[in-house]
């Protein structure tokens, strides 16, 4: 690396994305930083970050295990969850916002009874597969507990926590710095998106629905040009600043105790012990 390039001036966006990076501060209410976060002193929101990780995981393992049509194991994993959602104080309208998330997860689970072989059922008129009726309406719930248990972990832990909580659990460390600099930049790059299109309407733009995508289009080439060489800067300025390939804002997470461990632990173990209950107990 040239003298020249280490003596480049940052741009002021370059600095914030440098110094949030470099010292850990969080800079809130952005799109990439505490836009999911739901602010509270709960018991959930209290867990530090690795072990809610860890829950999450779990709790998707066990459920993804249950079998197909197991509709009152999959009722106790849900009832399970909305008593970790009631726990957490989170706003409903939250929630259902965010489980939008899920709706390609419907659309091909309405495809699936009709593509499925097997008995056949008619419903309105359509027929529809039995076996893919099953098969859809356990995706479906598998799909939407899994999607609402992550919607728990994002809206009870900030970006930063999270990241930090991964590199407690030892993630290699390239893996948690690019998922560091991805939070930091999200923010920076949605501004640059919004201050394009400001200037865009401020001159008159009128371009109609195909101009429209044109210029979308150039636009985000645009941003990814102007991303790329933002990150050459923020890295080049890292090197000068002694960066050695491990972020000092990611050990700044406090260790879990044992009593976080076993309280967090108790979701995934109650839903094994159901799906354990449920094997014994189902007819064969």
């Amino acid at each position: 690396m040239s003298a020249t390039a280490i003596r480049r001036p940052l741009d002021p966006q370059d600095r914030i994305v440098l110094d949030a990076t470099a010292h850990g501060h969080q800079h809130g209410g952005g799109p990439g930083e505490e836009g999911l976060v739901i602010p509270g002193d709960t018991l959930v929101h209290r867990l530090p970050a690795q072990v809610k990780v860890v829950v999450l995981v779990a709790f998707a393992v066990v459920v993804v295990a249950a079998p197909q049509g197991a509709w009152w194991l999959l009722l106790a994993d849900a009832i399970l969850l909305v008593g970790v959602v009631l726990a957490a104080r989170l706003p409903w309208s939250h929630v259902l916002r965010r489980l939008l998330v899920e709706t390609p997860f419907v659309l091909f689970a309405l495809v699936t009874p009709l593509v499925a072989t097997g008995p056949q059922v008619r419903v309105l008129g359509i027929p529809l597969s039995v076996p893919g009726l099953v098969a859809a309406g356990t995706m479906l719930a598998k799909a939407t507990l899994g999607v609402l248990a992550a919607v728990v972990l994002a809206s009870t832990t900030s970006p930063r926590e999270l990241i930090a909580g991964l590199d407690r659990l030892r993630l290699p460390s390239a893996f948690v710095a690019i998922l560091t600099f991805m939070v930091r930049y999200l923010g920076v790059v949605t501004g640059d998106l919004h201050r394009m299109r400001v200037a865009r309407e401020s001159r008159g733009y009128t371009g109609g629905r195909t101009g429209h995508l044109v210029a979308v289009a150039g636009g985000a080439g645009a941003l990814f040009v102007r991303s790329y060489e933002r990150g050459e800067r923020v890295h080049q300025a890292m090197l000068a600043r002694a960066y050695a390939g491990r972020l000092p804002s990611a050990t700044s997470a406090r260790a879990a105790t044992a009593a976080e461990w076993t309280r967090g632990l108790l979701l995934p173990l109650a839903a094994a012990v159901l799906w354990a209950g449920w094997l014994l107990l189902a007819p064969r």
